[in-house]
């Protein structure tokens, strides 16, 4: 169980959703944590799939992948990329993991014949798990964050499981609600009546909110907050303003500026002996405001069937890498988009242009060939090209139809009967894949590499070997490694036991840059340490195409 005196923040949404809960949570989780005090971040998300890795980026946004390989909520990339640190398995959970393990001990008759219902069995199992994330992370304070918005079906026994925690501890345990304040066109006013309705709704469940953060599109006035503090029964001080800001890394120093660590510790009974230091953290910030000089990098997306939008969260954390890497370097990257299925009809003219072209994760045919075209473009015109985990597959196979003269040469996830299947499912998962069992069938989490010495990555690593973040069925078949390498593709980082191909590259005397990893790079990549795959991909753009002031 957690310690005594164990304090608790709940971050619930009122309003709408996506108005930066995540955020804010990350937020609150670094300012604390900037105080000396151990800070857990935990994050709920009521839907019934047991983790994310089944759920379509085009709806969800980006899966992201925890150490210990469980594929959890983009939330939770944002958790680590602030506290800078890797969270487990324990500070994630969904209905759906809550209700199988009630089931699970159900069978096992785990309860002694007792009639299991929502209450108490499933709200017991939610505060069970929120106490073990705290115990296991030996934290001071824990902040979750509920997903969804007050008055969703889905989230209301998390918030009745706070509600008994607070009722058992009421000196540990506070609510902040993140609302949104609209300000209509035609009437140029901020409207107080939906938080106020919403925190009406939230007295319904029981719960009353110490803390309002009240997102708009513009700072709060003392009269709109003088109304929500008179009819949300919320101190004045403890309603803050959280505008609309250029980045997300802003928000800490926002909220530093309105004394939000002082307030929090304050209601919470804990001492401030500690003063924030947020130098390197605004260094940072600083640095991805620069606009010159500027560097165009392409993404070669296929997440992009949204109507008329394009869904980035699909690629989140590739974006926030660059921006890291960019910050460190002084650059500003100038992403664009994209579009795979565009290069299959149109040819590669998209592509020019670009300082540099990334090809991310993905799974299934759609833009294939798009990804391919892109591959060999880059490889024959010299731009750098970063492939991460799918990018790589399409390096290797690009490089066997047209160096190795493999006519054909594919995937078997596209091309089950392809003559040259230089990229082939792990052979103890097809037995899966042929039963249709698809979840929970891939490599997953952090596995070790060891790196070749002389290579791109051995000189970005600067270590001999490195651990990443691993979510794919397919590898590179170590049948055709050695025609490749004859042929002069290197493969610069390997499993310890030489088995599986975890980078490939060429020669930095025959390109500047033509890397792919099997892994995620992205998924490690932090503000305050950028990722060192990254910053050479960018390095090899900056030296090959400059930088336009």
């Amino acid at each position: 169980m957690a310690i005594e005196g164990h304090k608790y923040i709940f971050v619930l949404g009122g309003v709408m959703s996506g108005v930066g809960k995540g955020v804010a949570a990350s937020s609150m989780g670094l300012i604390l944590q900037q105080r000396g005090f151990g800070v857990n971040l935990v994050k709920v998300d009521p839907y019934l799939n047991v983790d994310a890795g089944t759920m379509n980026p085009t709806e969800h946004g980006e899966v992201f992948v925890l150490k210990s390989g469980l594929e959890t909520d983009q939330d939770m990339g944002n958790y680590e990329r602030f506290l800078n640190r890797d969270l487990g398995p324990e500070d994630y959970m969904t209905s759906g993991m809550v209700y199988q393990s009630v089931i699970n001990r159900e069978r096992a008759l785990e309860y002694g014949g007792k009639c299991i219902e929502a209450i108490p069995h499933v709200r017991d199992e939610i505060l069970a798990r929120i106490e073990a994330a705290a115990a296991n992370n030996g934290s001071r304070i824990s902040v979750i964050e509920i997903g969804g918005t007050v008055g969703d079906f889905q989230n209301a026994l998390f918030i009745e499981a706070a509600r008994v925690l607070r009722l058992t501890r009421p000196d540990d345990v506070r609510f902040v609600m993140v609302s949104y304040l609209p300000v209509p066109n035609t009437l140029g006013e901020m409207k107080t009546k939906p938080t106020q309705s919403a925190v009406r709704e939230l007295n319904s469940y029981g719960v009353q909110p110490d803390f309002i953060i009240a997102r708009s599109n513009g700072p709060m006035d003392a009269k709109r907050k003088e109304k929500l503090a008179i009819w949300c029964n919320v101190r004045p001080d403890h309603i803050i303003s959280a505008p609309d800001v250029d980045s997300i890394y802003d928000v800490p120093l926002n909220f530093e500026k309105d004394n939000l660590g002082d307030l929090l510790l304050n209601a919470l009974s804990l001492p401030k002996e500690t003063k924030a230091d947020f130098t390197e953290w605004q260094k940072f910030v600083n640095n991805t405001k620069i606009t010159t000089p500027e560097l165009k990098i392409g993404i070669v997306g296929k997440y992009f069937d949204t109507g008329d939008f394009v869904l980035s969260d699909a690629y989140l954390s590739v974006i926030e890498a660059l921006k890291f890497s960019g910050a460190a370097l002084q650059v500003k990257p100038k992403i664009e988009w994209i579009n795979a299925k565009s290069i299959e009809k149109d040819g590669p003219a998209a592509l020019a242009g670009f300082a540099g072209i990334i090809v991310p994760g993905g799974f299934g045919e759609t833009g294939i060939e798009g990804k391919i075209i892109a591959a060999k473009y880059c490889r024959e015109n010299k731009i750098p090209y970063f492939g991460l985990c799918y990018g790589m597959h399409m390096l290797v196979i690009e490089y066997a139809r047209n160096v190795l003269g493999l006519d054909g040469a594919h995937t078997v996830e596209i091309d089950p009967k392809t003559q040259y299947p230089v990229v082939d499912v792990m052979p103890d998962q097809k037995r899966l894949i042929a039963e249709g069992k698809y979840g929970g069938t891939m490599r997953l989490g952090t596995y070790p590499a060891k790196l070749g010495e002389g290579t791109i990555a051995s000189d970005a690593y600067g270590v001999a070997q490195v651990d990443e973040r691993h979510r794919h069925r397919y590898e590179i078949n170590p049948e055709y490694v050695p025609q490749l390498i004859e042929k002069g593709l290197v493969f610069s980082g390997t499993s310890p036991d030489g088995v599986l191909m975890e980078i490939a590259e060429l020669p930095k005397s025959e390109h500047p840059f033509m890397l792919g990893c099997q892994f995620h790079p992205e998924l490690q990549a932090r503000p305050l340490a950028p990722h060192p795959l990254f910053t050479a991909f960018l390095t090899a753009a900056i030296d090959t195409n400059g930088a336009s002031a």
